[in-house]
């Protein structure tokens, strides 16, 4: 790939989902029309560009791979004031990366969200918790209380909660439902 966009930094989302649900990934990728050495190249973009010592910023890196933000608003969340910025990604429709930032720029928080307008699946027991289906915020609205669990890596969530025929733990990388699990499995 010559050129680091959209479609390549899809490639580097679905490169971290692929340990989890690696069939979905493989689908998506090749829906992007991209080899496996289109995803392995995209990622080793990725990764020198977030690396190089002469590295911008982690917003300006947003910026400048998926252009201006579709919608960019003021949020508080506790007691501090963030920018949250939403950009599409054409693999998920209907949902945004969303990233938070600080007044200073300095990048809280990358993830996976519904757009605005768009419905959310229904949740109402773990069997409704399909790879791939909801977002952090949903599963942890639909299975309140939930209690935030540390993640396995730097891109991933997971929240453990109480669902209707016991104890689960759903798993998420970018935000996104990758996987649930119960005791014993």
């Amino acid at each position: 790939m010559t050129f680091f966009g959209a479609t390549a930094f899809q490639l580097v989302l679905l490169r971290r989902m692929a340990d989890f649900q690696p069939d979905l990934a493989d689908e998506a990728r090749r829906r992007l029309g991209a080899s496996l050495a289109d995803q392995r190249e995209a990622n080793k973009h990725w990764q020198a560009m977030v690396r190089s010592p002469r590295s911008r910023g982690a917003l300006a890196r947003y910026r400048s791979v998926l252009g201006p933000p579709e919608s960019a608003e003021r949020r508080t969340i506790g007691d501090l004031e963030c920018e949250a910025l939403l950009w599409p990604v054409p693999l998920w429709p209907d949902l945004r990366f969303e990233v938070l930032a600080a007044p200073d720029g300095a990048v809280w928080n990358e993830w996976l969200v519904r757009a605005p307008g768009a419905h959310g699946p229904v949740l109402d027991s773990a069997a409704d918790l399909l790879p791939w289906s909801a977002t952090v915020d949903e599963v942890a609205r639909a299975f309140a209380p939930v209690r935030p669990m540390e993640g396995t890596a730097p891109t991933r969530w997971r929240l453990a909660f109480d669902a209707p025929g016991g104890p689960c733990v759903a798993e998420f990388t970018y935000g996104l439902l990758q996987r649930v699990s119960t005791p014993g499995d």
